[in-house]
């Protein structure tokens, strides 16, 4: 699922070739896309578009008269800019957004079509998408640490609630861990005050880092890579290959469709956590330890 660096990739590229346009027309190629109905598409096209904005994980386009088109992603909805008209041929291309110098189509992998578009009016109608979770960019200490701590949750679960911070999912969060050395596992109302410091510092950094590597990589041109798994992560996505801090194994957590990567040496002083899945079937089977999860490899 893109997250707020690749949000910001993406609002950085659309606002020097949609801003001042008028949005001639928006073609849906999939009716599901759409989820509300007033107001309407007709109301926005011949509109121009005087903003464009990041709220959480999703992308806000406003056009004149205080209407938003916002689209929502989710885990496979990508955006590409194609030339003028482009036609919308097969089953992933989903919408196309025309503009005068080129067409910003919405595509979607996959057979599950979650991704959506809200035509919303003025402010009230944003923050009805609007989970509420702080901009982590522009937050302080004092608030990072309150909105987190406000209940006591595991960090792999706080730091992805957009209703606590706003645009971080599974694959930064695994990032922000590690570069703070600190467990998915560790219980917010738990964290001393160093820990915080060192959690506030990796969130910082992390969502920065990416964001000027996004931008790099696009140059003057449009996003076209955006992925939850590239090879310069430290450990998201990269289960089973050497951690590039201590070069020890990333192990995983699984649950449900997702799993969070992590390095037992670097994040967990060597507890291997446990595998809701493997845990039950291994029960008192169940390495503890990196020794003793080497030792049953060995077996």
């Amino acid at each position: 699922m893109p997250e707020l660096p690749d949000i910001v990739a993406y609002v950085e590229a659309l606002d020097p070739r949609i801003i001042g346009q008028p949005l001639e027309r928006v073609r849906l190629a999939s009716p599901f896309l759409l989820r509300t109905i007033q107001p309407t598409i007709a109301d926005v096209e011949g509109r121009t578009v005087r903003e464009v904005r990041r709220i959480g994980k999703r992308i806000a386009v406003g056009v004149d008269g205080e209407l938003w088109l916002v689209l929502h992603l989710m885990i496979a909805g990508r955006l590409h800019w194609r030339p003028p008209k482009v036609r919308l041929a097969g089953r992933q291309n989903l919408a196309a957004f025309d503009f005068p110098d080129g067409s910003l189509t919405l595509t979607e992998a996959g057979t599950k079509r979650r991704a959506s578009l809200h035509i919303l009016a003025g402010d009230e109608g944003l923050r009805s998408v609007d989970p509420g979770g702080i901009d982590v960019l522009t937050a302080d200490l004092d608030g990072f640490r309150g909105a987190l701590a406000a209940e006591n949750h595991t960090l792999k679960r706080a730091l992805t609630d957009p209703r606590l911070l706003s645009g971080i999912g599974n694959a930064y969060s695994d990032e922000i861990l590690h570069a703070a050395q600190l467990s998915p596992l560790a219980q917010t109302q738990k964290l001393k005050p160093a820990e915080w410091d060192r959690l506030f510092t990796a969130t910082h950094r992390t969502l920065e880092l990416w964001i000027d590597h996004l931008r790099a990589d696009a140059g003057k041109g449009f996003p076209e890579k955006v992925t939850a798994f590239r090879d310069d992560m430290a450990v998201h996505g990269r289960y089973g290959k050497p951690c590039p801090v201590c070069g020890e194994k990333v192990l995983r957590i699984r649950y449900a469709d997702n799993e969070t990567n992590y390095c037992a040496r670097c994040q967990t002083g060597g507890k291997v956590l446990a595998d809701r899945g493997l845990s039950r079937l291994l029960g008192s089977d169940w390495p503890r330890t990196l020794e003793e999860l080497e030792a049953l490899h060995r077996k």
